[in-house]
């Protein structure tokens, strides 16, 4: 039978005790005594009896505790300071001390990891929900059109053209998606050059000018007299602008407007884009770059945005190492601010 340390322990003291009590047996029958004596004697016997296993123990802990602190002690611990291993310690205190730590770490991990969990399923929960709605579009046009509506040229030069928007949706979703984790791993590389953003700016405000029209939407823009020069990559800042005046457009009231702002910091532009629309509620800020998020889904969705606009913008901007910054009120209005370095 396999005997566990902690029994072999109980079983050693038995003995031990055990043993002494018969010797104090023994002499106190054969040998004839005082009371006072016997008393001293039996007191004497307790006290040797308590040296003897507090050294046990003592002795136990040190053989059995030690080695096991040493190899937690080896643990890598965040933030954890290396002692001197001359000063003198607790040692028991110290196992309580580094096990305390390494749980506490295991649970920060544990809980890091679940985050990432819950974020994989809601990230995939979005993407084949976002690609469902096209999908599906695109199966009922061709079925009606292979049920006799391809013979009829009013149906299938409509439901063709329908299936051509739902393609040109997925393609949207699908390039969006790899803008993100080229960003987020760094794979793709900022082309950095020196352009004129005043020229920019004039050059978004002429695309979304037809679809500010249909929406009755002024597009404002204070533009400075002299060229305003920056570094950064045109391609990608000409998104990050195309993102927020379109989003401003398409969450604005008729009648409103879109306004483009600079604001010289020295060596930086601070760039501020804001509407008079709907706004965003409180609620709803913290988690306005997150992809896929929408604060009005079935108007966003109406609007034929992916959900992914100003997730890339945020991921465009802090790839320049720059920052970006959203405040508005409901009914009120929303507004953008970002930065870029200045060009020498």
């Amino acid at each position: 039978m396999k005997t566990y340390p902690i029994r072999r322990l109980a079983l050693y003291l038995t003995i031990l005790i055990t043993g002494l009590c018969a010797i104090e047996a023994v002499v106190l029958t054969v040998i004839p005594m005082p009371v006072f004596f016997k008393i001293v004697l039996i007191l004497g016997l307790l006290v040797a009896v308590y040296f003897l296993s507090v050294s046990f123990l003592t002795r136990y802990i040190n053989d059995k505790i030690e080695p096991i602190y040493k190899v937690i002690r080896e643990i890598p611990l965040q933030g954890k300071a290396v002692k001197n291993p001359q000063q003198p310690s607790n040692e028991i205190a110290d196992v309580h001390k580094e096990v305390e730590q390494w749980a506490k770490n295991q649970t920060q991990e544990i809980t890091r990891l679940k985050d990432l969990e819950r974020y994989r399923k809601e990230f995939v929960g979005n993407v084949s929900h976002e690609l469902k709605t096209p999908i599906f579009n695109i199966q009922g046009y061709i079925l009606t059109l292979l049920e006799g509506g391809l013979d009829d040229p009013k149906i299938n030069m409509l439901y063709l053209k329908r299936t051509e928007k739902s393609i040109d949706r997925m393609i949207s979703i699908v390039e969006d998606l790899e803008s993100i984790t080229k960003l987020e791993s760094g794979v793709l590389r900022l082309r950095v050059e020196s352009f004129d953003f005043v020229k920019l700016v004039d050059d978004v405000i002429e695309m979304e000018q037809m679809m500010a029209n249909e929406r009755k939407i002024q597009l404002l823009f204070e533009r400075p007299e002299k060229p305003v020069k920056v570094r950064a990559d045109k391609k990608r800042i000409m998104e990050v602008m195309t993102n927020l005046v379109a989003n401003g457009i398409k969450y604005g009231r008729q009648k409103g407007f879109v306004k483009v702002t600079f604001y010289d910091l020295k060596d930086h532009l601070m760039v501020e884009v804001m509407d008079n629309g709907i706004g965003i509620d409180k609620s709803d800020l913290p988690r306005i770059f997150e992809r896929f998020y929408r604060v009005d889904k079935s108007r966003s969705r109406e609007q034929g945005g992916t959900g992914l606009g100003l997730s890339i913008v945020k991921h465009i901007i802090e790839a320049h190492k720059q920052t970006i910054n959203v405040k508005s009120e409901v009914d009120e209005g929303t507004t953008f601010t970002f930065t870029l370095e200045k060009s020498k």
